[in-house]
């Protein structure tokens, strides 16, 4: 019988060589379950795409929707077509992008302040869920009328469309602490900025990290639809979508849209992916504590 003190090499690699079926088994399962489901249901969309193009669709009326090896080559492949439509990509990125900016830094302010005084939260929130019930196209005509059809607008949009879930669940998240450990700062005389520094912050990144990728996804949005009707300044994707549709260029609106989706879902993934990298940092300071 050997000592169990010692390292036996040998040993340690027929062990090793035992545990790797059952490794590249669990691999495989694992591969399955997350990726098989979402390629299966990808081929369906495509099959059924291609059965309404081909099948349900008069050659006539084919336009309406081309199949996707038409999309592909005329939206994508097509350097011209795809270069057009990567600049207002980037147009619309960057209104995006200053309308979310703008929409964390206000929401941040709204839900701390809200948070500190439940008269602050009484005073403020109905008309937060009065900005969110607006029906955004309603508007959209005023604020080009008071702000003219630029840039400026379309960020403004972003920020109506982005602003409600940051407030919510940054609010929410920070009324979440345990009411314990509230009595705890209160034992030791925390002031209110400590109680929201160690306190309350911490408690809320999950529910504001949320409202980041709802809001992110708006954003997208926002900027697309003010694009869509401010149509002076840089061209930006809606401008494009309204032109291929105007000119019955189905392959090229196709492709807009799905590189439209493209940037709503990068911004999503990329929010959580910070949302995982930032909680799970504060979460292993919080236990080296």
């Amino acid at each position: 019988m050997s000592d169990p003190t010692t390292f036996d090499p040998v040993e340690a690699i027929i062990a090793d060589a035992g545990q790797m079926p059952e490794a590249k088994s669990s691999r495989r399962s694992t591969f399955a379950a997350v990726v098989l489901p979402p390629l299966a249901v990808g081929a369906a969309i495509v099959g059924l795409w291609y059965f309404t193009s081909y099948v349900l669709l008069d050659p006539k009326r084919r336009f309406l929707l081309q199949p996707p090896h038409e999309v592909w080559s005329v939206g994508f492949a097509d350097w011209d077509n795809f270069s057009t439509m990567l600049e207002g990509m980037w147009s619309s990125s960057k209104v995006a992008f200053w309308g979310l900016l703008i929409a964390i830094l206000l929401g941040f302010v709204l839900a701390i302040v809200m948070s500190q005084a439940k008269v602050v939260e009484r005073a403020i929130f109905p008309y937060a869920v009065v900005l969110q019930a607006i029906p955004i196209l309603a508007i959209v005509p005023l604020i080009g009328f008071w702000f003219g059809y630029g840039f400026s607008s379309r960020v403004l949009v972003c920020v109506i469309i982005a602003l409600f879930p940051i407030v919510v669940n940054t609010l929410f998240g920070l009324l979440s602490a345990e009411q314990g450990m509230h009595d705890l700062f209160t034992l030791h005389k925390a002031s209110r900025l400590t109680r929201l520094r160690r306190l309350m912050f911490p408690a809320a990144l999950p529910a504001v990290f949320a409202g980041l990728r709802i809001s992110a996804g708006l954003s997208v949005i926002g900027a697309i639809v003010g694009d869509f009707f401010f149509g002076q300044g840089e061209v930006g994707i809606g401008q494009l979508l309204k032109r291929y549709a105007n000119r019955l260029e189905g392959e090229q609106l196709f492709a807009s849209v799905i590189l439209s989706s493209a940037l709503g879902v990068s911004v999503f993934l990329f929010f959580g992916w910070l949302s995982g990298r930032l909680i799970g940092k504060w979460a292993g300071e919080s236990r080296g504590n």
